[in-house]
């Protein structure tokens, strides 16, 4: 064989060798990542070929699957609508899962290792694949109170049932309609997707628990009085300084009231009375007095900066690092870096009315297969002792007297023993202030604890408050859960 012919035999070798490293490669080694590959219409056409399990609110389906003639075979609908849009998520073709659809996606299509017998099962038998379905904890009575109570405002509602940690109404608006990114259209779901990113009041946020941290205001002042009272050194009878105006340390700046003059004659004012009216110039000279760090500490056992999953993720919430003497003063009235979900500020209830105990919030009720076999049902799990009963106790009759006769009055109910505390957190200057409140009830033998924020005062913007906006929406909603 001559030298060119035996050149050409090498270099075809080489191209062959290289073919079968690469059928090799493609077929064995990155068989499983290609098949995974989101853009593999193969794969799309197999996991949406599968009968989807539902996810149901007390029995009645709020995402469902439904059989269509086309490739993908079925098609995700919501009965639930926007009321439930940030609860479910989407199941998108295009955009993969968000919400319950992503949180619990390995149930909901089958593919958990807790169904692993099933699917064996399956295969033998012949029986078409199914996912289980997932009910949640939500009460459609109060998701539907929560929702209608908050009208066209932005913000949220949360509420918790505080012996269990269930998550009874989560509401964030404005919402969206996830059918619409649920469709095979894929052209329509790009144009639906994109009008939603540019739509200025951010519909796809979930405001109760992700995307958004909001600063709290005095609804903080939940935690520096539970600091005070868990340090020893304090009681509700205290006597703390109240003037009109607080000369801050380190600084030519002064912390003023949310009304003209002291918190009460002489600028002497006890802890409860002070939580009562919600004075400030008290609340930051008491932070002052006990330092960040002991702030810091009450805080994180309240759940602050913890990593939490309901199963939705929920952002930690923010007690900041570090601070001097001003920024601690301003901290301990909920005020500059301290940021917040709703959902943390329901926690924060949730205990106090526990006794004590904060339990680990929960949306699923339970689990079953397709043959309707309970494969899941999450036991109420504490997550910290937040404050001793004793404490718990003292910051009840403190929040009672924030209900009955200081800045909560718009939250009473009849014949109904409600505990309460309000905030109005300054935010962008020139911006509304956002107005919270937070409550749980019957004091006596809680049932609910509610969070609410409404953002930038709602429809009364600048002349709103905790107390005109928030308190009502949270009394709605604890009248509908303590009288059903």
């Amino acid at each position: 064989m001559n030298g060119p012919i035996r050149r050409l035999a090498a270099v075809v070798a080489v191209l062959f060798g290289s073919l079968l490293i690469s059928v090799t490669y493609v077929q064995f080694v990155a068989a499983q990542t290609l098949n995974d590959h989101p853009g593999n219409v193969r794969t799309l056409y197999r996991e949406f070929g599968r009968e989807r399990g539902p996810i149901l609110v007390a029995g009645s389906s709020v995402a469902v699957s439904v059989p269509v003639k086309d490739p993908y075979k079925f098609q995700r609908t919501y009965p639930g609508g926007t009321m439930y849009s940030h609860l479910t998520g989407f199941y998108s073709v295009v955009y993969g899962a968000t919400g319950m659809e992503a949180a619990a996606n390995d149930l909901l299509s089958g593919t958990s290792d807790r169904l692993f017998y099933r699917r064996i099962r399956d295969l033998f038998t012949g029986q078409h694949p199914q996912g289980a379905s997932v009910e949640m904890t939500i009460d459609p009575k109060l998701q539907q109170v929560a929702w209608d109570a908050l009208g066209d405002q932005k913000g949220a509602v949360v509420a918790l049932d505080p012996k269990t940690g269930d998550v009874l109404a989560m509401v964030s608006k404005p919402a969206f309609n996830p059918n619409v990114l649920a469709s095979h259209d894929i052209a329509a779901v790009r144009k639906a997707r994109a009008a939603l990113l540019a739509d200025p009041d951010r519909p796809l946020e979930d405001r109760a628990i992700d995307s958004r941290l909001y600063p709290p205001g005095s609804v903080f002042k939940l935690v520096t009085a539970a600091a005070a009272l868990s340090s020893g050194n304090y009681t509700p009878d205290s006597v703390l300084p109240g003037p009109a105006t607080l000369d801050l340390p380190q600084t030519s700046a002064t912390l003023s009231n949310d009304f003209p003059g002291p918190c009460a004659p002489g600028g002497r004012i006890t802890l409860a009375d002070a939580l009562r009216i919600s004075c400030n110039t008290a609340f930051a000279s008491l932070g002052m007095a006990l330092g960040d760090d002991a702030l810091r500490e009450q805080a994180t056992k309240f759940g602050f900066g913890q990593d939490l999953k309901i199963p939705l993720t929920v952002t930690p919430s923010i007690f900041p690092p570090n601070l001097n003497a001003p920024q601690t003063a301003q901290a301990a009235i909920g005020q500059f870096d301290v940021r917040v979900t709703p959902m943390q500020i329901a926690m924060v209830s949730a205990a106090i009315a526990n006794h004590g105990v904060l339990m680990r919030p929960n949306l699923v009720r339970r689990v079953r297969s397709a043959d309707l076999e309970v494969i899941d049902q999450p036991a109420p799990e504490p997550m910290s002792q937040a404050v001793s009963p004793e404490v718990a106790q003292q910051l009840t009759d403190m929040m009672i007297g924030v209900v009955e006769s200081g800045t909560g009055r718009r939250a009473q109910i009849d014949g109904v023993t409600v505990a309460g505390k309000t905030g109005t957190a300054q935010t962008a200057k020139g911006q509304p202030p956002h107005a919270w409140f937070t409550a749980f009830a019957p004091a006596e033998d809680p049932q609910i604890a509610v969070a609410v924020v409404v953002e930038n005062g709602g429809q009364l913007g600048d002349a709103a408050s905790g107390g005109r906006v928030a308190a009502p929406i949270a009394r709605q909603v604890i009248e509908a859960a303590v009288k059903r």
